[in-house]
């Protein structure tokens, strides 16, 4: 007998339960046409690629002002991304003003008030309460930023894209009235003048062949020559490493200077910049890299112009590919000083670092082998190459060899970089290079390698500067970025200040960082500090944290609790009063 098929019913529905209504529009948020034709128009020229993002976000923030929810879900449809990920992306830099919708867009103007230690010690702080105090806050937003690079000049003052140094609020409203909202472009060698002294000589042997990339790479070891960024690993090992990876392999310039109190980089960008162009070149050619980009931090808009100038020029004399040399810019995370970070940022994405292994010179770049420098490390092959190895080896003290660029701020008379001898002590640095201590201030200790390389007494200002002569004190040269303190400044308060900007730029990404670095803010600001607790804390920070921020967080902490008398520590936090016990007072 055949089996009967029942006929075909629509089954009812469950009860209690309502049948679905067909959907009349697509899933998500909506984009508005208008602000989709806007974006669009923006991009016209642009090539819609993942890594552009933050340069797009740029782009809409630099017309409009701010970043519209509105114009975040164009861009993301514009280009075919997730609006969480276009939304990620713009909240996860400081320089990125995301305005939710039913809010109202910040003012037309912002002037940043440089908050890091050396401006702090010049008078950031009451800068800041003149210009909040002295401005229409409905047409000016004044906000509190880190280090701008502009330590020698403290305090600064950035008034839209120009920098006002050695700050005070009648310059500042100088400029607000002249409305001279554009960066100053300091007088620089040009194309032309490069060319003339012998420039680019190098990169024209090296392309014709009548170099060797490893001819190269033995003047740079032989001189000795390390990274300048911080980290120190031998520059010419950084090219063996890269050079022995399958191609295609890229080449990422860190300009990215962020360490409180450093600033040589932005020195020599704005000074000389086609000798760091040259090097990037050769660089490039000595790994064979596809390409090079320069990440470059927003903080920095005149050298940005420059080099926006500068490599127009180099790539139509024929010295660099079209597409050859990309121009990033950041958009205010410290945290993409680290390599890694800084390789997330140029896909266009958060800057947070990634877990190793594997290391950036093996999967870097859009995941390919990547040699990554500092803008200094590669400003140096050029004068290396013309004076040789054994110059660079000449200069050198106390058993040191080589020269540093020092950024030295603080309670000195004459603040700048310093081309010194690598090894020379601190007492030295003073007194020969930076014309002694400023007036009515006596030396009272330093910081040797910024925000992250700890804090000396003035009685141990006589060890040898360089890498690796600081490590059994618990500290370290990094950048070689000097803050000079004075018997006027509080060691507790320049304790709080340093870690408090770590806790501003941690990622977020690791719990040690994120959550230690806000918990040493809040055991620092007690009246009386719990040493071992404050060691305990740290130890975790540095055993466990992701990268080198959470790792190095405490390092002016510790070196305090080691290095300075139980005797001063215990004066300096009786009397660091703040401002709001002496308001109740």
């Amino acid at each position: 007998m055949a089996k009967q098929i029942p006929p075909q019913t629509t089954p009812k529905p469950h009860p209690g339960s309502s049948r679905r209504k067909s959907r009349t529009h697509t899933r998500g948020r909506q984009v508005d046409q208008h602000a989709l034709s806007e974006v669009r128009e923006l991009l016209v020229q642009q090539p819609k690629q993942r890594d552009l993002l933050i340069e797009f976000l740029h782009l809409i923030q630099d017309r409009f002002g701010c970043l519209s929810t509105a114009h975040l879900a164009a861009l993301a449809e514009e280009m075919n991304l997730p609006m969480a990920e276009v939304y990620e992306t713009a909240t996860f830099y400081a320089h990125f003003d995301v305005v939710k919708e039913g809010e109202l867009p910040p003012p037309a103007l912002t002037i940043r008030v440089c908050d890091s230690l050396s401006c702090q010690l010049a008078g950031s702080e009451q800068l800041h309460a003149a210009l909040v105090e002295g401005t229409d806050a409905s047409q000016v937003r004044i906000v509190s930023a880190p280090c701008m690079g502009r330590c020698d000049t403290a305090p600064v003052a950035e008034v839209g894209h120009h920098h006002v140094d050695h700050a005070d609020i009648d310059q500042v409203q100088e400029v607000i009235n002249t409305q001279n909202f554009h960066p100053h472009i300091p007088d620089y060698i040009g194309y032309d003048d490069y060319l003339a002294n012998g420039g680019y000589e190098l990169l024209k042997h090296c392309l014709e062949g009548q170099y060797d990339w490893q001819d190269l790479q033995k003047i740079l070891a032989d001189a000795g020559l390390r990274g300048l960024g911080g980290a120190g690993f031998p520059t010419a090992t950084k090219w063996k490493f890269v050079r022995q990876e399958p191609q295609p392999r890229y080449l990422t310039i860190n300009g990215d200077e962020g360490e409180p109190g450093t600033f040589k980089d932005r020195f020599y960008l704005e000074s000389d910049p086609h000798r760091f162009l040259e090097g990037v070149l050769i660089s490039a050619w000595a790994v064979e890299a596809e390409a090079a980009y320069i990440y470059l931090r927003d903080e920095y808009p005149a050298a940005r112009e420059i080099l926006t100038v500068e490599i127009s020029k180099v790539v139509h004399a024929g010295l660099a590919p079209p597409g050859g040399i990309h121009l990033r810019r950041g958009a205010g995370a410290y945290i993409c000083g680290e390599e890694s970070a800084m390789i997330e940022s140029l896909e266009g994405k958060p800057g947070m670092p990634r877990h190793r292994p594997p290391f950036v010179a093996q999967v870097g770049l859009f995941n390919r082998p990547t040699l990554v420098n500092n803008i200094e490390t590669v400003f140096w092959i050029r004068t290396l190459f013309d004076k040789g190895s054994n110059w660079f080896s000449t200069h050198g003290r106390h058993g040191r060899k080589g020269l540093r660029s020092f950024s030295v701020s603080g309670r000195i008379s004459q603040p700048g970089v310093k081309l010194a001898p690598a090894g020379i002590t601190m007492q030295e640095l003073i007194d020969e290079y930076c014309g002694g201590m400023a007036t009515g201030h006596t030396f009272k200790g330093y910081l040797p390698g910024g925000a992250s390389g700890g804090i000396l007494p003035a009685s141990m200002a006589d060890i040898p500067m360089d890498f690796d002569t600081l490590q059994d004190y618990g500290c370290f040269i990094g950048s070689a970025a000097i803050v000079v303190l004075s018997n006027q400044d509080n060691i507790r308060t320049v304790a709080i200040n340093l870690v408090e900007f770590f806790k501003a730029e941690s990622c977020g990404q690791c719990t040690p960082c994120r959550v230690g670095t806000e918990k040493m803010v809040q055991l620092l600001q007690q009246p009386d500090w719990d040493q071992e607790l404050i060691r305990e804390l740290s130890d975790v920070m540095a055993d466990a944290s992701i990268c080198g921020l959470g790792q190095a967080a405490s390092n002016p902490v510790n070196s305090i609790l080691q290095h300075f008398s139980p005797k001063l520590i215990a004066t300096d936090l009786a009397n660091s009063v703040t401002l709001d016990q002496r308001d109740k007072l």
